[in-house]
């Protein structure tokens, strides 16, 4: 394994996919110049077509690393993005108001706009968010994002996910309380609204944080999550259904040899249409790096060859839209309390001959990027690959 350090390049190495036993990890090319993200965990990330954004982070460890001129040490109130096309990291300069609670936050990308809610600052509890703020990716600008109705509560670890122009919020914890609570944010009308299912109270999903969420369009799948003494396991998993504004259990169908993933909180989680990837986690006693799928037709679970390179907590991941999931950060040892910077991918489909050939024809053609984008046209590219160079 390759320790990063905190100016250097990642050069993603080639995928493996699903028949092969490892994500792949980053390699390092400090004679670049350019620097990466210094090892941290409680940060979220998203991607697009042509780059991975990872937003905020944790590390108490940093000032020892020689991170002593972040002023908001321990934590990281920073937007970096990697270049999938070049594979290099940099620092985005936004200008306008970034939030100040940087770990356990939820992210998505909606368009061009990174839209970031909750999360907490130092000391963990007594300094949440509970407004959105939004960052336009393009322009590189931070704006707080006006809205009426009643806000949920100040948390951290909570969920959330986009269906139909609504942003959905489930759970999270104030640093003493977990929630149950289930609120949504028209993003035309900027109104909160707190959903209150028609379930009796009994039949709601337990309280908590650090889980992840997933849709089919009309039900809301919870996966994991827990509290501070406990992971919630992944047999059963609670829905929420938009039609008829109750809370459903599902049993799941097991991997026929291995039965079901084991419970977890603090995993990561990303969805390529129906299906659903979760991979690595807590269970209250095992850092884990396994990499599971659950079909959301038929809630059959299986789990998948590939094995992180290292198992880590509170660590982030997301997918590209051609269905190439990257996975960053985390805890990597609990008794040393020690993070990581690493960087893998791994593709959770076979990858289009369009992806393949242009994984080739930059690795053949490095100096692409250089071009104008008049030579990149008489060349043949579409401006959708244009696009992924700049």
């Amino acid at each position: 394994c390759i320790s990063f350090t905190s100016c250097a390049v990642v050069m993603v190495e080639d995928a493996l996919y699903m028949g092969d036993t490892e994500l792949k990890k980053a390699s390092l090319c400090p004679s670049s110049g350019h620097c990466a993200p210094p090892a941290r965990s409680g940060h979220r990330c998203v991607a697009d077509s042509a780059n991975l954004y990872v937003f905020g982070g944790y590390n108490p460890d940093f000032d020892e690393a020689g991170g002593s001129e972040n002023e908001d040490y321990p934590l990281f109130r920073e937007l970096w993005r990697f270049h999938f096309a070049t594979a290099t990291w940099q620092q985005v300069r936004t200008e306008g108001y970034m939030p100040t609670e940087l770990a356990s936050m939820s992210a998505v990308l909606h368009g061009n706009n990174l839209l970031v809610f909750g999360g907490t600052g130092i000391p963990f509890g007594e300094n949440n968010g509970n407004d959105v703020h939004v960052c336009n990716v393009q322009y590189k600008r931070w704006n707080l994002l006006n809205c009426r109705g009643k806000k949920p509560n100040r948390i951290y670890g909570q969920a959330m996910v986009i269906i139909n122009g609504y942003l959905y919020v489930f759970g999270g914890t104030t640093g003493y309380l977990y929630s149950t609570d289930l609120h949504r944010l028209d993003l035309t009308t900027r109104e909160w609204t707190h959903l209150k299912p028609n379930n009796a109270p009994s039949d709601l999903p337990e309280e908590r944080y650090r889980h992840e969420l997933a849709h089919d369009g009309q039900r809301i799948y919870i996966l994991g999550g827990g509290t501070s003494w406990t992971s919630y396991p992944l047999d059963k998993i609670h829905a929420y259904n938009l039609e008829t504004n109750y809370w459903e259990e599902i049993v799941t169908k097991p991997h026929e040899k291995i039965g079901y993933p084991a419970a977890r909180r603090c995993h990561s989680c990303v969805q390529v249409k129906d299906e659903v990837f979760i991979c690595g986690g807590y269970n209250g006693e095992l850092i884990l790096s396994d990499l599971w799928k659950i079909n959301l037709q038929n809630y059959q679970w299986n789990k998948l060859p590939a094995v992180m390179p290292e198992p880590a907590y509170f660590h982030c991941a997301a997918v590209t839209p051609a269905g190439c999931m990257y996975v960053h950060g985390g805890v990597v040892n609990m008794s040393e309390n020690r993070r990581t910077g690493s960087l893998y991918k791994v593709w959770l489909v076979v990858p289009s001959l369009l992806e393949l050939t242009w994984e080739k024809l930059l690795k053949a053609f490095p100096r692409l990027v250089q071009l104008s984008t008049l030579q990149l046209l008489n060349l043949g590219l579409t401006h959708s690959l244009i696009q992924r160079l700049k």
